[in-house]
């Protein structure tokens, strides 16, 4: 599922995702996109897309962005603003109430299908996404996609926030509602080590959150509990 992507086109009928991926781009996005856009330059825009993915999982730097790609900051804006509409990427806002100028302010950008995030990556099986040193990014992808569906489809408001501050500490995912807090870390590791959870431990000391429920979304053949934390694979992501 991380290299194929979610689309059920793919699943059901046997399709090989890198095919089905290059068709989908060709024609969905570069026909349908590309009017809504107004986009003249198709490879210009490709290009976009391609070092968008290469981003995948990083704070969003539009003005970075535009300058690599040769375009201007608002038409990166607007680019990403649709993609965001489309459904095709996602940006995860930053947890920053009370804390100021402490906590970066700027959201996280992700591809919520991982199959044409590989495609974009020029990642065509599943043995070099094994491989690949974008995989932690992309598994990131994957569980924060997880997590949004299973907000979803209970028809739950999306309440996902990530931690950092400037000294670099870091909580992948942190939600809060009036129910419960919840904090996640996602590591693409098979094995856990106690360091995976250094940032929770800082989180929740700091700002004083009545935590109920700290995960670490990982690989592990079989859920398990370290302490109060609990070790999960990331297929069982859209239970949480």
């Amino acid at each position: 599922m991380l290299y194929a992507g979610f689309y059920p086109r793919i699943h059901d009928k046997n399709l090989d995702p890198s095919e089905a991926m290059s068709f989908y781009f060709s024609t969905y996005i570069e026909r349908d996109l590309r009017q809504v856009l107004q986009v003249k330059d198709l490879g210009n825009f490709e290009r976009f897309m391609r070092l968008l993915a290469g981003r995948n999982g990083q704070i969003l730097n539009a003005s970075s962005l535009a300058g690599e790609c040769g375009i201007s900051h608002g038409t990166a804006r607007g680019w990403i603003s649709v993609l965001q509409q489309s459904a095709l990427v996602y940006l995860l806002k930053p947890y920053y109430r009370n804390l100021g100028k402490r906590l970066v302010k700027s959201p996280k950008l992700y591809f919520l299908d991982t199959g044409l995030l590989c495609w974009l990556l020029n990642i065509f099986t599943p043995a070099h996404l094994d491989t690949h040193p974008l995989r932690g990014a992309i598994f990131e992808a994957y569980v924060v996609a997880e997590f949004l569906k299973s907000l979803y489809n209970r028809g739950k408001p999306d309440t996902l926030l990530y931690f950092r501050d400037q000294k670099g500490h870091e909580v992948d995912l942190l939600s809060e509602t009036q129910a419960e807090t919840l904090l996640c870390e996602i590591k693409s590791s098979a094995t856990f080590h106690p360091d995976f959870i250094a940032g929770m431990n800082y989180v929740e000391t700091l700002l004083a959150l009545p935590v109920k429920k700290r995960l670490v979304m990982g690989s592990p053949d079989e859920p398990y509990w370290f302490k109060d934390t609990h070790i999960f694979g990331y297929s069982n992501a859209s239970a949480m």
